[in-house]
Protein backbone atom coordinates (compact mmCIF):
# COMPACT_ATOMS: atom_id res chain seq x y z
CA UNK A 1 0.00 0.00 0.00
CA UNK A 2 1.31 3.40 -1.01
CA UNK A 3 1.78 6.09 1.94
CA UNK A 4 0.66 9.32 1.61
CA UNK A 5 4.47 10.55 0.93
CA UNK A 6 4.29 8.44 -2.59
CA UNK A 7 1.46 10.80 -3.77
CA UNK A 8 1.99 11.25 -7.70
CA UNK A 9 0.18 15.02 -6.58
CA UNK A 10 1.80 15.75 -3.77
CA UNK A 11 5.29 14.90 -5.00
CA UNK A 12 3.98 16.91 -8.23
CA UNK A 13 3.07 19.87 -5.55
CA UNK A 14 6.48 19.47 -3.58
CA UNK A 15 8.36 20.13 -6.34
CA UNK A 16 6.10 23.37 -7.76
CA UNK A 17 4.62 24.64 -5.01
CA UNK A 18 3.68 27.97 -6.33
CA UNK A 19 1.47 26.09 -8.42
CA UNK A 20 -1.46 26.55 -5.53
CA UNK A 21 -0.52 30.10 -5.29
CA UNK A 22 -0.79 30.95 -9.10
CA UNK A 23 -4.33 29.17 -9.08
CA UNK A 24 -5.19 31.16 -5.74
CA UNK A 25 -3.94 34.65 -7.07
CA UNK A 26 -5.98 34.20 -10.60
CA UNK A 27 -9.11 33.16 -9.22
CA UNK A 28 -9.18 35.79 -6.10
CA UNK A 29 -8.15 38.71 -8.39
CA UNK A 30 -10.70 37.48 -11.32
CA UNK A 31 -13.60 37.14 -8.35
CA UNK A 32 -12.78 40.70 -6.90
CA UNK A 33 -12.22 42.35 -10.57
CA UNK A 34 -13.75 40.35 -13.01
CA UNK A 35 -11.50 41.30 -15.75
CA UNK A 36 -8.55 39.21 -14.85
CA UNK A 37 -8.84 36.43 -17.48
CA UNK A 38 -10.22 38.68 -20.71
CA UNK A 39 -8.39 38.29 -23.51
CA UNK A 40 -7.18 41.75 -23.83
CA UNK A 41 -5.93 41.63 -20.38
CA UNK A 42 -3.92 38.13 -20.42
CA UNK A 43 -1.92 39.22 -24.23
CA UNK A 44 -0.63 42.12 -22.03
CA UNK A 45 0.29 39.41 -19.04
CA UNK A 46 1.82 36.91 -21.68
CA UNK A 47 3.93 40.24 -23.15
CA UNK A 48 4.95 41.26 -19.74
CA UNK A 49 6.05 37.57 -19.07
CA UNK A 50 7.14 36.94 -22.19
CA UNK A 51 10.07 39.17 -22.14
CA UNK A 52 11.01 38.29 -18.42
CA UNK A 53 11.30 34.28 -19.70
CA UNK A 54 13.31 35.08 -23.05
CA UNK A 55 16.20 36.32 -20.46
CA UNK A 56 15.26 34.30 -16.81
CA UNK A 57 15.73 30.72 -19.25
CA UNK A 58 19.47 31.58 -19.79
CA UNK A 59 20.04 32.50 -15.97
CA UNK A 60 18.27 29.86 -14.54
CA UNK A 61 20.28 27.19 -16.42
CA UNK A 62 23.44 29.04 -15.04
CA UNK A 63 22.05 28.81 -11.84
CA UNK A 64 21.38 25.08 -12.07
CA UNK A 65 24.93 24.81 -13.02
CA UNK A 66 25.46 26.56 -9.57
CA UNK A 67 26.65 30.39 -11.63
CA UNK A 68 24.72 33.63 -11.60
CA UNK A 69 24.16 36.46 -14.04
CA UNK A 70 23.43 39.84 -12.47
CA UNK A 71 24.11 41.82 -15.66
CA UNK A 72 21.36 40.69 -17.33
CA UNK A 73 18.94 44.18 -16.74
CA UNK A 74 22.44 45.67 -18.49
CA UNK A 75 22.56 43.39 -21.66
CA UNK A 76 18.46 44.05 -22.05
CA UNK A 77 19.12 47.75 -22.17
CA UNK A 78 22.57 47.18 -24.22
CA UNK A 79 20.09 44.99 -26.74
CA UNK A 80 17.63 47.49 -26.91
CA UNK A 81 20.39 50.44 -27.60
CA UNK A 82 22.18 48.69 -30.58
CA UNK A 83 18.82 47.63 -32.31
CA UNK A 84 17.74 51.49 -31.92
CA UNK A 85 20.71 52.54 -33.65
CA UNK A 86 21.04 49.90 -36.20
CA UNK A 87 16.94 51.06 -37.53
CA UNK A 88 18.19 54.95 -37.52
CA UNK A 89 21.00 53.80 -39.67
CA UNK A 90 21.63 53.51 -43.24
CA UNK A 91 21.30 49.98 -42.70
CA UNK A 92 18.73 50.15 -41.40
CA UNK A 93 16.87 46.36 -41.13
CA UNK A 94 14.87 44.88 -38.50
CA UNK A 95 17.18 41.38 -38.59
CA UNK A 96 20.08 42.97 -38.93
CA UNK A 97 18.93 45.25 -35.78
CA UNK A 98 18.44 41.69 -34.14
CA UNK A 99 21.29 39.85 -35.09
CA UNK A 100 23.54 42.87 -33.82
CA UNK A 101 22.00 43.29 -30.60
CA UNK A 102 22.32 39.65 -30.05
CA UNK A 103 25.94 39.46 -30.53
CA UNK A 104 26.62 42.81 -28.17
CA UNK A 105 24.89 40.48 -25.87
CA UNK A 106 26.60 37.93 -26.66
CA UNK A 107 30.18 39.79 -25.45
CA UNK A 108 28.99 40.89 -22.19
CA UNK A 109 28.17 37.10 -21.72
CA UNK A 110 31.67 36.19 -22.91
CA UNK A 111 33.49 38.62 -21.07
CA UNK A 112 31.36 37.47 -17.68
CA UNK A 113 32.39 33.61 -19.04
CA UNK A 114 35.89 34.97 -19.02
CA UNK A 115 36.02 35.91 -15.82
CA UNK A 116 33.73 33.09 -13.58
CA UNK A 117 34.76 30.36 -15.42
CA UNK A 118 38.28 30.98 -16.77
CA UNK A 119 39.71 32.76 -13.91
CA UNK A 120 38.06 31.44 -11.33
CA UNK A 121 36.44 34.54 -10.21
CA UNK A 122 33.12 35.54 -7.91
CA UNK A 123 30.23 35.26 -10.48
CA UNK A 124 28.15 37.16 -8.55
CA UNK A 125 30.96 40.23 -8.03
CA UNK A 126 32.04 39.93 -11.33
CA UNK A 127 28.69 39.54 -13.12
CA UNK A 128 27.97 42.84 -10.72
CA UNK A 129 30.70 44.76 -11.86
CA UNK A 130 29.40 43.98 -15.11
CA UNK A 131 26.19 45.28 -14.43
CA UNK A 132 27.43 48.47 -13.36
CA UNK A 133 29.80 48.78 -16.19
CA UNK A 134 27.00 48.18 -19.29
CA UNK A 135 25.20 50.28 -17.62
CA UNK A 136 27.44 53.18 -18.04
CA UNK A 137 28.33 51.84 -21.51
CA UNK A 138 24.69 51.51 -22.41
CA UNK A 139 24.15 55.78 -21.27
CA UNK A 140 27.46 56.80 -23.63
CA UNK A 141 26.08 55.14 -26.16
CA UNK A 142 23.16 56.39 -26.42
CA UNK A 143 22.70 59.97 -24.16
CA UNK A 144 19.34 60.54 -25.23
CA UNK A 145 16.40 58.09 -26.07
CA UNK A 146 15.78 56.59 -29.42
CA UNK A 147 11.96 56.30 -30.75
CA UNK A 148 10.36 55.84 -33.91
CA UNK A 149 11.49 52.85 -35.32
CA UNK A 150 9.96 50.74 -38.30
CA UNK A 151 7.06 48.82 -38.59
CA UNK A 152 8.60 45.85 -39.18
CA UNK A 153 11.38 46.30 -36.50
CA UNK A 154 8.01 47.44 -34.57
CA UNK A 155 6.55 43.66 -35.63
CA UNK A 156 8.69 42.26 -33.35
CA UNK A 157 7.38 43.69 -30.20
CA UNK A 158 3.62 44.25 -30.99
CA UNK A 159 3.04 41.59 -33.87
CA UNK A 160 1.31 38.47 -33.90
CA UNK A 161 1.66 35.36 -36.08
CA UNK A 162 -1.65 33.35 -36.24
CA UNK A 163 -2.90 35.63 -33.62
CA UNK A 164 -0.13 34.52 -31.09
CA UNK A 165 2.19 37.85 -30.06
CA UNK A 166 5.47 37.47 -31.85
CA UNK A 167 7.02 37.43 -27.93
CA UNK A 168 5.32 35.03 -26.76
CA UNK A 169 6.33 32.69 -30.37
CA UNK A 170 9.91 33.64 -29.14
CA UNK A 171 9.55 32.69 -25.14
CA UNK A 172 7.94 29.30 -26.00
CA UNK A 173 10.40 28.38 -28.32
CA UNK A 174 13.26 29.14 -25.59
CA UNK A 175 11.49 27.18 -23.05
CA UNK A 176 11.24 24.36 -25.22
CA UNK A 177 14.79 24.07 -26.76
CA UNK A 178 16.04 24.91 -23.17
CA UNK A 179 13.97 21.61 -21.27
CA UNK A 180 15.14 19.57 -24.31
CA UNK A 181 18.45 20.66 -23.76
CA UNK A 182 18.37 19.78 -19.99
CA UNK A 183 16.44 16.65 -20.49
CA UNK A 184 17.61 15.00 -24.09
CA UNK A 185 21.38 15.90 -24.13
CA UNK A 186 24.24 15.17 -22.34
CA UNK A 187 25.39 18.43 -21.59
CA UNK A 188 21.91 19.04 -20.33
CA UNK A 189 22.20 16.43 -17.85
CA UNK A 190 25.66 17.90 -17.18
CA UNK A 191 24.39 21.08 -16.03
CA UNK A 192 22.91 19.61 -12.84
CA UNK A 193 26.03 17.71 -12.39
CA UNK A 194 28.03 20.48 -12.30
CA UNK A 195 25.63 22.61 -9.84
CA UNK A 196 25.28 19.78 -7.22
CA UNK A 197 29.16 19.46 -7.15
CA UNK A 198 31.87 20.67 -9.36
CA UNK A 199 34.84 18.31 -8.09
CA UNK A 200 32.52 15.33 -8.58
CA UNK A 201 31.95 16.17 -11.87
CA UNK A 202 35.24 16.87 -13.04
CA UNK A 203 36.42 13.47 -11.78
CA UNK A 204 33.51 11.87 -14.06
CA UNK A 205 34.89 13.91 -17.01
CA UNK A 206 32.37 16.40 -17.26
CA UNK A 207 33.38 19.72 -19.20
CA UNK A 208 32.64 21.90 -15.78
CA UNK A 209 34.35 24.74 -17.57
CA UNK A 210 33.12 25.06 -21.15
CA UNK A 211 29.41 24.31 -20.19
CA UNK A 212 28.84 27.60 -18.17
CA UNK A 213 31.06 29.42 -20.30
CA UNK A 214 28.13 28.62 -23.57
CA UNK A 215 25.62 29.34 -20.68
CA UNK A 216 26.81 32.70 -19.73
CA UNK A 217 27.27 33.84 -23.94
CA UNK A 218 23.82 32.50 -24.35
CA UNK A 219 22.82 34.57 -21.05
CA UNK A 220 23.33 37.58 -22.51
CA UNK A 221 22.46 37.11 -25.85
CA UNK A 222 18.79 36.23 -24.67
CA UNK A 223 18.60 39.23 -22.38
CA UNK A 224 20.20 41.38 -25.56
CA UNK A 225 17.07 39.95 -27.68
CA UNK A 226 14.95 40.43 -24.84
CA UNK A 227 16.06 44.70 -25.00
CA UNK A 228 15.16 44.28 -28.79
CA UNK A 229 11.77 42.74 -28.25
CA UNK A 230 10.86 45.51 -25.14
CA UNK A 231 12.65 48.38 -27.43
CA UNK A 232 10.22 47.34 -30.59
CA UNK A 233 7.29 46.83 -27.79
CA UNK A 234 7.92 50.63 -26.65
CA UNK A 235 8.83 51.74 -29.92
CA UNK A 236 11.82 53.20 -27.80
CA UNK A 237 14.83 52.52 -26.44
CA UNK A 238 15.62 54.83 -23.51
CA UNK A 239 18.95 53.87 -22.29
CA UNK A 240 18.59 55.24 -18.32
CA UNK A 241 15.40 53.23 -17.94
CA UNK A 242 15.40 50.35 -20.45
CA UNK A 243 15.51 47.58 -17.82
CA UNK A 244 16.37 49.03 -14.60
CA UNK A 245 15.95 46.48 -11.91
CA UNK A 246 15.21 43.61 -14.48
CA UNK A 247 18.36 41.11 -12.71
CA UNK A 248 16.19 41.17 -9.54
CA UNK A 249 13.11 40.44 -11.82
CA UNK A 250 14.43 37.49 -13.52
CA UNK A 251 16.05 36.28 -10.28
CA UNK A 252 12.49 36.47 -8.19
CA UNK A 253 10.95 34.51 -11.30
CA UNK A 254 14.13 32.04 -11.15
CA UNK A 255 13.59 31.78 -7.30
CA UNK A 256 9.93 31.17 -7.40
CA UNK A 257 10.32 28.48 -9.91
CA UNK A 258 11.96 26.35 -7.23
CA UNK A 259 15.46 26.91 -9.04
CA UNK A 260 17.68 26.38 -6.02
CA UNK A 261 20.45 29.17 -5.14
CA UNK A 262 23.00 26.53 -4.37
CA UNK A 263 22.36 24.85 -8.05
CA UNK A 264 21.57 21.03 -9.20
CA UNK A 265 18.00 21.72 -8.70
CA UNK A 266 15.09 22.88 -10.88
CA UNK A 267 13.08 22.64 -13.84
CA UNK A 268 12.02 25.18 -16.89
CA UNK A 269 8.63 24.34 -15.80
CA UNK A 270 9.03 26.24 -12.51
CA UNK A 271 11.02 28.92 -14.65
CA UNK A 272 7.72 29.43 -16.10
CA UNK A 273 5.18 29.09 -13.24
CA UNK A 274 7.54 31.97 -11.53
CA UNK A 275 7.60 34.21 -14.68
CA UNK A 276 3.68 33.54 -14.74
CA UNK A 277 3.64 34.47 -11.22
CA UNK A 278 5.31 37.54 -11.50
CA UNK A 279 3.55 39.09 -14.71
CA UNK A 280 -0.25 37.99 -12.77
CA UNK A 281 1.07 39.58 -9.54
CA UNK A 282 2.20 43.22 -10.96
CA UNK A 283 -0.97 42.44 -13.88
CA UNK A 284 -3.57 41.97 -10.82
CA UNK A 285 -2.17 44.72 -8.44
CA UNK A 286 -2.71 47.35 -11.24
CA UNK A 287 -6.12 46.04 -11.67
CA UNK A 288 -7.05 46.19 -8.20
CA UNK A 289 -5.63 49.91 -8.19
CA UNK A 290 -2.60 49.02 -5.75
CA UNK A 291 0.21 52.44 -6.51
CA UNK A 292 3.24 51.88 -8.38
CA UNK A 293 5.11 52.63 -5.27
CA UNK A 294 3.27 49.30 -3.38
CA UNK A 295 3.86 47.51 -6.50
CA UNK A 296 7.29 47.77 -5.49
CA UNK A 297 7.21 46.67 -2.20
CA UNK A 298 5.19 43.70 -3.34
CA UNK A 299 7.74 42.75 -5.44
CA UNK A 300 10.36 42.84 -3.46
CA UNK A 301 8.66 40.97 -0.76
CA UNK A 302 8.13 38.53 -3.76
CA UNK A 303 11.58 38.14 -3.88
CA UNK A 304 11.97 37.33 -0.04
CA UNK A 305 9.13 35.05 0.04
CA UNK A 306 10.80 33.26 -3.76
CA UNK A 307 14.03 32.57 -1.45
CA UNK A 308 11.72 31.30 1.71
CA UNK A 309 10.12 29.14 -0.13
CA UNK A 310 13.05 27.66 -1.61
CA UNK A 311 14.34 27.19 0.92
CA UNK A 312 11.29 25.34 2.83
CA UNK A 313 10.21 23.25 -0.02
CA UNK A 314 14.10 21.79 -0.46
CA UNK A 315 13.74 21.26 3.49
CA UNK A 316 10.35 19.18 2.68
CA UNK A 317 11.46 16.67 0.02
CA UNK A 318 14.84 16.28 2.13
CA UNK A 319 12.17 15.18 5.24
CA UNK A 320 10.05 13.11 2.53
CA UNK A 321 13.22 11.47 0.78
CA UNK A 322 14.19 10.23 4.46
CA UNK A 323 10.49 8.89 5.00
CA UNK A 324 10.63 7.46 2.19
CA UNK A 325 13.79 5.63 2.55
CA UNK A 326 12.86 4.70 5.77
CA UNK A 327 9.48 3.13 4.83
CA UNK A 328 11.50 1.37 2.04
CA UNK A 329 13.99 -0.11 4.57
CA UNK A 330 13.89 -3.61 4.85
CA UNK A 331 12.18 -4.71 8.45
CA UNK A 332 14.98 -6.12 10.77
CA UNK A 333 14.17 -8.36 13.65
CA UNK A 334 16.36 -9.05 16.21
CA UNK A 335 19.71 -10.63 15.89
CA UNK A 336 19.99 -14.36 16.11
CA UNK A 337 21.87 -15.99 18.60
CA UNK A 338 25.40 -17.04 17.21
CA UNK A 339 25.50 -21.27 16.68
CA UNK A 340 27.38 -22.33 19.41
CA UNK A 341 30.17 -24.77 18.76
CA UNK A 342 29.92 -28.47 19.94
CA UNK A 343 31.77 -29.34 22.47
CA UNK A 344 34.38 -31.70 21.83
CA UNK A 345 34.30 -35.64 22.92
CA UNK A 346 36.18 -36.52 25.80
CA UNK A 347 39.27 -38.79 24.80
CA UNK A 348 38.81 -42.30 25.67
CA UNK A 349 35.31 -41.95 26.26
Amino acid sequence: MHSIADSPLRTFLLKNPLIVLLILLVVGVQLSTGSLLTWQNMRGVLLDASVIAIAAVPCALLIIAGYIDLSVGASLALGGVVAGHVMHGSLASAPLAVVLAMAAGALVGLVNAVLSTVLGLSPFITTLGMLTAVRGADQLLSPLPLSGFDASFQFLGIGSVAGIPVPVIIATLVMVLATLFLAATPAGRHVYAIGVSREAAFLSGIAIRRIPFFLYVASGAMAALAGAVTAARLNSAPAGQLGLGFELTVLTAILLGGIALTGGEGSMLGVLVGVLFLGLLGNSLTLLGVTSFWQNVASGLALVAAIGITAATHEVRKRVAARRAQLSAPATGPAAPAASRPESAEIGS
